[in-house]
């Protein structure tokens, strides 16, 4: 899954349609992520010990990671984005709409010395 925890999404379906907003975890086993403000349900809690006011407390529940498009910083639209191999072997999520790249997913690979060994197979294949 390509959305991370604190990326500004927009909801694209629902009673929150439209609503800009920061994502709070990602639930990838599922499928899900949990967005802040949106999809909000009360829970009735009774009076105790913990909670000494009770009544009705209201959280956000997760909603489907297909419902929901990434805000570019760049160009600030709703967009899809990709992922994009640089030739050092990095990876990085960019936007579809003006090619901003958004994040490093992973950074470049570091070239590994090539040991003693190697060096002289190479030389001996070469002559």
């Amino acid at each position: 899954m390509l959305i991370r925890s604190g990326d500004m999404i927009e909801v694209q379906t629902g009673n929150s349609r439209g609503k800009r907003a920061k994502v709070i975890s990602v639930l990838n086993d599922k499928g899900k992520i949990v967005v802040e403000g949106v999809n909000l349900v009360y829970r009735h809690m009774k009076r105790s010990q913990k909670n000494q006011q009770g009544g009705r407390l209201s959280k956000e529940m997760p909603i489907d990671v297909s419902n929901v498009l990434i805000v570019c910083g760049s160009c600030s639209k709703a967009t899809r984005i990709g992922v994009r191999v640089s030739a050092d072997g990095g990876k990085s999520r960019f936007c579809k709409k003006c090619g901003a790249e958004l994040s490093v997913l992973r950074p470049p690979r570091a070239v590994k010395a090539l040991g003693k060994k190697a060096v002289a197979s190479k030389a001996a294949v070469s002559t």
